[in-house]
């Protein structure tokens, strides 16, 4: 009797195993031979296809740096790969991360007055040029809400109030628990954040600032430089620690300039390379290919 004839007339279509699934693997790890063998050895007997492999041996920390994507085939579960890579784990001494490659990291932005950066995030993730999605923008002043909203995201304005930095902190860490967000970018963010909310959330921040620190602190930077004729603006994307502004660098862009430039033509400029460097940035964090390495990073491009 077919399949039909037994179903009432209904034909059954078999479960179909031939869907496959992509993922990035990275993982870093004291250097020693053997490293990519055994990972790829891992996947390819859970028949899986690498499709770009990128590795890298720090030889002043000894550590090795790898990043793989690869197809796995429907057949094999995500939990099926990270038991195998929890069994190759202790012989290597891996720290490794496995990433749904069509998961996208969900990233709220905090921003002050300044909008060029929260602005070239807006524009990039809605024409496809960042894989991300921006799910929330909060902000310790009102000012940037119209441009937020225009985009259909949420604004949330945390003023700082009576109960100080500490309660305005906590409603950023409600705000990262109730959208999930994978990170947080401080997209001219001009507020220093805590110890203690930096703690919470290693590795999960990104700041952007002019490249002229240490030089020029404080108020006015562009017209210090300017006062001392500098020949390069430029901007650095890093991670956030305790440490203000000394966090693990993930991108810097530069541009030169000449006697011509005034400061508020240098500030011009600024705004370009910051938006530049934490475009760059967000994208590379975005697409797993930023690994820690002590108080510097190894990116992947």
């Amino acid at each position: 009797m077919s399949a039909a004839l037994r179903n009432g007339g209904a034909t059954t279509i078999p479960e179909s195993h031939d869907v496959s699934s992509d993922y990035i693997l990275t993982l870093s790890c004291p250097d020693r031979p053997g490293i990519v063998a055994a990972v790829s050895g891992l996947l390819a007997e859970h028949g899986c296809n690498i499709l770009e492999s990128q590795q890298y041996g720090d030889t002043a920390t000894g550590r090795f740096f790898m990043r793989v994507q690869f197809t796995a085939p429907g057949d094999v579960t995500e939990d099926g790969l990270r038991a195998g890579l929890a069994a190759l784990a202790p012989e290597f001494a891996l720290d490794w991360r496995l990433h749904d490659a069509a998961t996208r990291t969900r990233v709220l932005i905090l921003v002050s007055k300044a909008g060029h950066c929260l602005n070239d995030l807006l524009y990039r993730q809605r024409s496809g040029l960042l894989d991300i999605d921006i799910v929330a923008v909060a902000s310790n002043h009102p000012d940037l809400r119209p441009l937020t909203q225009s985009y259909g995201i949420d604004y949330h304005h945390l003023p700082i109030g009576p109960g100080g930095k500490p309660a305005q902190e906590a409603e950023i860490l409600t705000l990262v628990e109730h959208y999930r967000a994978d990170l947080v970018v401080l997209a001219r963010y001009m507020q220093v954040l805590s110890d203690d909310l930096c703690g919470k959330l290693p590795g999960r921040i990104i700041n952007i600032h002019h490249s002229f620190l240490p030089s020029f602190k404080g108020a006015r930077p562009y017209h210090q430089a300017h006062a001392r004729g500098v020949k390069l603006i430029g901007a650095t994307a890093h991670y956030v620690t305790a440490d203000l502004d000394e966090g693990p660098i993930i991108e810097q862009e530069v541009a030169r300039v000449d006697h011509t430039h005034g400061p508020g033509d240098l500030m011009a400029v600024g705004r370009d390379m910051e938006c530049l460097a934490l475009a760059r940035a967000v994208r590379w964090h975005g697409e797993h290919r930023v690994l820690l390495n002590g108080d510097k990073t190894v990116v992947f491009r």
